[in-house]
């Protein structure tokens, strides 16, 4: 019995230990079922798209192919002054190098390209060296190197090159301000702009219409997309090709034989020239001396050069005539005189008598004729022979810095210019309240006077003082000045955008006071201080000189000139020409001269050599050559 028992216990145990085995095995495989279905829906549905993502990363390679950028024209839009040449990029593969060969690849690409190994290594650092992704170690290789470099092909493993545009500036010289350059994208750069497109290698503008306009120059890249297996190791040679899309062509406003004129003019000269239609904004000449030459950022030493350029004292990078901002001197009495019209603070009838000096406190202010002085003078007079003595009692006396400040405004001083150019000036126009919020001190009256003669804290770029004038032309408007005419598609040449005229500041200065002005202009070139180097059978004009001294330069001044013409014709035919000669430069007053001569050239279609001798100015060259 007790057998019995032992037996029946012993099955009711195995039964129990067999039905714990199922239990587990069934709990096992129910978890590794849950796992299974958990993991599952996290890969298809929670991480869905980044794995197949990363798939497609896998199964394919995407290289990307530039598109060339646009190409920029003058206004006449027959020949190119920026095209694309024909250049290559040198690639290095580093996965493809044989084990314990790169040392040995590199040394002798470097001999080839005619650059340092060390160069090529921090192209490629060691984290990189067994990708089988190109890496670009050399641009804007000549097709000779490249030559030369596929007859050893076989002691290069890993080597290739593809076709990489170069930017070619046909013109050079002054343009250089307007067009900028174009460089590799920075690390800086990409970090600003990494949602635009842009990616490492990518070449973009750096200054100037290059930089302005670079997304419509960009144009859109292609792509080589190829089968690859997940060591980036090409699989597949039928790839898959997306062609890029050549960059929009830009028009410029430049008249190129305009630039050529006024940079001929102004010759090596430090300062600037502004020539513009007033009544649509366009920008016919914008001339900067010293100028540099753009094609050098495309050669190897790019980086040297700049520094030399950046380092050079002359500032060649500077586009003074936009960027830089110096005293307007008496240009601005063209401002006080339609200050004064237009508050009626004074008749324009109502003598002032200059004895040659005007005390004020414990100071004497010197007019530039001392002994004996202009005499009596009404507005007309006072403008034309540029009396300081008149304009200093007329701010001091009838106007106030308050209201000056006000009607210079009006006129664009202290204001952006707006301008299609990256960077730009806003000169400066001071009030009684900035001085005393910037230096604690209170505005006082020899303030004003310096003010009224455009001295003092008082400074305005040459495309500002060009803009003054236009607005004497459109009698109260100024429209937005600009460099872009046109753009237009690459492969059709149609239009695809005009740039129209833009209001930019608009006065209510009543009608009569712009004729009032516009006469006393053209009165100021006929019988003032500029009738000899502005005398003109041709065209008539209208203007005024101005001359700013310079504390850093004793004895020194800026030499302006601002003038409109043709004076008797509609002002959808003038042109104004701003032009400015530094006080570094050697005095000869020759700002005036040089707006005559380019508005002779502008008007009898001459060459600067035809105009200045139409003029009679050859004696004027001639002095200056000797004076060299």
């Amino acid at each position: 019995m007790y057998s019995s028992f032992r037996k029946e216990r012993h099955t009711a145990n195995s039964f129990i230990e067999k039905n714990r085995r199922v239990i587990a095995l069934t709990l096992v495989i129910a978890i590794s079922f849950v796992i299974y279905i958990h993991r599952l829906f996290s890969m298809q549905i929670v991480q869905g798209d980044s794995y197949r993502m990363q798939s497609r990363t896998i199964s394919s390679q995407v290289l990307h192919i530039p598109a060339q950028r646009g190409e920029i024209f003058d206004r006449n839009a027959t020949v190119p002054i920026v095209i694309n040449t024909d250049s290559f990029a040198v690639e290095i593969t580093p996965a493809e190098i044989p084990t314990g060969y790169y040392d040995t690849v590199t040394t002798r690409l470097s001999y080839y390209l005619g650059i340092s190994k060390f160069d090529i290594d921090k192209r490629i650092p060691s984290a990189r060296r067994k990708s089988y992704t190109a890496i670009t170690v050399k641009m804007n290789v000549p097709f000779e190197t490249i030559a030369n470099i596929a007859e050893n092909r076989t002691d290069l493993p890993g080597v290739s090159w593809s076709s990489r545009p170069m930017r070619n500036y046909v013109e050079t010289g002054s343009l250089s301000h307007i067009l900028g350059y174009v460089g590799e994208i920075t690390q800086e750069e990409i970090n600003v702009m990494y949602n635009q497109g842009y990616t490492r290698g990518s070449i973009i503008g750096k200054t100037g219409i290059e930089k302005q306009y670079d997304a419509l120059l960009q144009g859109v890249p292609g792509s080589e997309s190829r089968t690859v297996d997940v060591r980036g190791r090409i699989i597949s040679d039928a790839p898959i090709i997306t062609p890029p899309q050549m960059g929009k062509n830009l028009v410029l406003t430049i008249d190129t034989r305009i630039q050529t004129l006024a940079e001929k003019t102004l010759g090596e000269r430090v300062g600037a020239v502004v020539v513009l239609r007033p009544a649509t904004g366009e920008i016919l000449a914008l001339v900067s001396y010293p100028y540099f030459d753009p094609n050098i950022f495309s050669t190897d030493d790019a980086a040297a050069e700049y520094l030399k350029l950046a380092e050079n004292p002359d500032k060649p990078l500077l586009n003074r005539a936009v960027a830089a901002s110096y005293p307007p001197g008496s240009t601005f009495k063209i401002i006080m005189a339609a200050a004064m019209l237009n508050e009626k603070t004074l008749s324009p009838l109502e003598k002032i008598e200059c004895e040659g000096k005007l005390l004020y406190g414990n100071r004497i202010f010197h007019c530039h004729v001392h002994e004996p002085g202009h005499g009596w003078l009404d507005l007309k007079n006072g403008l034309a022979q540029s009396c300081d003595v008149y304009f200093w009692t007329l701010g001091r006396d009838y106007l106030g810095i308050d209201k000056i400040a006000k009607y210079a405004t009006l006129f664009g001083i202290g204001k952006n210019a707006a301008i299609d150019l990256p960077s730009q000036s806003s000169g400066f126009m001071p009030t009684a309240e900035w001085k005393e919020r910037r230096y604690h001190e209170r505005w006082l009256g020899g303030d004003t006077m310096s003010a009224s003669i455009g001295q003092g804290y008082v400074l305005a770029t040459p495309l500002q003082v060009a803009n003054m004038m236009a607005m004497v032309c459109n009698s109260g408007i100024i429209y937005k000045p600009h460099l872009l005419k046109e753009v237009r598609d690459p492969v059709t040449n149609d239009v695809i955008e005009e740039v129209q005229p833009q209001v930019l500041f608009r006065s209510d200065i009543a009608p009569d006071v712009w004729k009032t002005v516009q006469e006393d202009c053209r009165y100021t070139i006929t019988d003032g201080t500029p009738q000899y180097p502005m005398r003109n059978r041709l065209v008539q004009s209208a203007g005024k000189t101005g001359t700013s001294e310079v504390a850093q330069y004793k004895d020194s001044w800026h030499s302006w000139m601002v003038a409109y013409a043709p004076y008797d014709a509609p002002v959808e035919e003038q042109v104004v020409v701003a032009t400015l000669v530094e006080a570094v430069n050697d005095w000869e007053w020759w700002a005036p001269y040089a707006t005559n001569i380019i508005i002779q050239g502008i008007f009898a279609n001459q060459t600067y050599e035809e105009s200045i001798s139409a003029l009679g100015f050859n004696y004027l060259t001639q002095n200056r050559s000797r004076m060299e």
